[in-house]
């Protein structure tokens, strides 16, 4: 497995780890009952704190990463086990 193939891995794995990411800690303006701004959704959150959130997805993609080299650097998981677009019959 090469550089470019962790990295793309990581890339993806880092971006499904934001959205499992984004919700946690988050109060919108009626849990913590403050009145949003004219116009502005009472279910918006108060305050995001996206940095500590692109923080822990770092982190927890770097371990995901890390994770899935071991797994396919090991043979439990091998490239001929994955199934391969339009390697059905009828094709």
């Amino acid at each position: 497995m090469g550089i470019g193939s962790i990295l793309a891995i990581y890339f993806i794995i880092w971006w499904l780890c934001l959205f499992a990411v984004l919700p946690f800690g988050v109060r919108s303006h009626a849990e913590a009952g403050v009145a949003p701004h004219p116009g502005g959704d009472p279910g918006a959150p108060v305050r995001l704190g996206l940095i500590r959130k692109m923080l822990a997805t770092t982190l927890l993609a770097a371990v995901v990463t890390a994770g899935v080299i071991f797994l396919v650097r090991s043979g439990v998981v091998r490239l001929e086990d994955l199934p391969m677009p339009f390697d059905a019959k009828g094709y």
